[in-house]
């Protein structure tokens, strides 16, 4: 074809823009609302086995983390963002990481403390380095233990009856701390004489939070995130795989004193916090490499602190930690962008 034969396009009729150029239909709003869906299940579970006090924790720390953050955008001048329901998301998981037990004040304590010291002080959603539900609860685990401690024995349908008072138990990993040895027999045992399963934790017949007891409704929401891609995969299985793999070399090596590791993947909060809060999209890092360190050090902290540390549980801690540390990891994994083109030593050295 001759050189004047050489057609060009309409300049007038191309769009410029920066990337992306591909956009997602998903927007903030959907994906909290998402979020709030597949945590219902475990929310129900919790309220189930132990009673509607659960559901009045919840309802409080929701309630409250959406009216904090109405009032510190008020307060701070910025933008109203309760719309997003991302301050919704953050009450629910700070209910679930409470005991049906904790008093109403403290909840809305935790609330102010979720909101205002996790997420707003920072400039609000996007710009906090804290998961702000956990903010919340740590600062009332370290200011409230004895409270933050108080777990509710899960009787399932009598907590719903008029005339039947909660009564208080200890969760397997508090038992587990306090024996200092793995022994079924007083470990898994219940308030009536009996012994807990394995299914019995897997469906989250046992105390504890509220929505950190039922790995299966747990499970199920977290593997939706995964399907719809709103999360990614490596952190949780990073995070759930290297408790598996820690705790049971600590088994092997000395199973009359450790725990196996169905013991530790079914009690606590670890299905909480793998799903729900390592793999939140702000605090965690932003490439799949990043996240599977994200996962692995989760995993090794929270198994540090319970096998060898003084407080049964960990999760929230390591999660905390490796928040802190979401900046270096990121730029220790950055990948190239497409089209770069390192610079030459000597254009460098100029």
């Amino acid at each position: 074809m001759a050189e004047p034969d050489i057609r060009l396009p309409d300049t007038a009729r191309l769009v410029v823009s920066t990337s992306p150029h591909f956009h997602d239909d998903q927007d903030v709003r959907r994906i909290m609302l998402t979020v709030v869906a597949t945590l219902l299940p475990a929310c129900l579970a919790g309220a189930w086995f132990f009673g509607p006090r659960a559901l009045l924790v919840l309802a409080v720390c929701s309630g409250g983390c959406v009216g904090f953050e109405w009032l510190f955008s008020r307060w701070l001048g910025l933008k109203n963002s309760i719309n997003d329901y991302s301050a919704l998301v953050t009450g629910l998981l700070l209910g679930m990481n409470l005991s049906a037990g904790t008093p109403l004040w403290i909840c809305l304590v935790g609330a102010l403390l979720a909101i205002g010291l996790g997420k707003m002080i920072y400039g609000g959603l996007g710009y906090n380095p804290f998961n702000p539900a956990l903010v919340g609860r740590v600062a009332l685990l370290i200011a409230c233990p004895t409270a933050l401690t108080t777990w509710i024995r899960p009787d399932g349908p009598a907590m719903w009856a008029r005339n039947v008072d909660a009564m208080t138990t200890a969760t397997p990993l508090g038992i587990l701390g306090m024996v200092k040895q793995w022994d079924p027999a007083q470990v898994l045992a219940t308030a009536d004489g009996g012994s807990l399963s394995v299914l019995d934790l897997f469906l989250g017949h046992q105390g504890g939070c509220i929505g950190e007891t039922s790995a299966l409704a747990l499970l199920l929401g977290g593997l939706y995130l995964m399907r719809r891609r709103i999360i990614r995969w490596q952190t949780p299985l990073a995070f759930l795989g290297t408790v598996v793999v820690v705790t049971g070399i600590a088994h092997a090596i000395a199973p009359g004193q450790f725990a196996p590791p169905w013991f530790h993947l079914l009690t606590g909060g670890l299905f909480l916090g793998a799903f729900f809060m390592a793999t939140d999209m702000v605090t965690s890092p932003m490439n799949p490499l990043g996240n599977t360190i994200f996962g692995i050090g989760c995993g090794l902290i929270t198994c540090v602190i319970r096998i060898w540390g003084a407080y049964p549980e960990g999760v929230s801690f390591s999660i905390l930690f490796m928040n802190a540390l979401v900046p270096l990891i990121d730029r220790a994994t950055a990948t190239r962008p497409f089209g770069y083109v390192p610079p030459k030593k000597k254009e460098a050295a100029a």
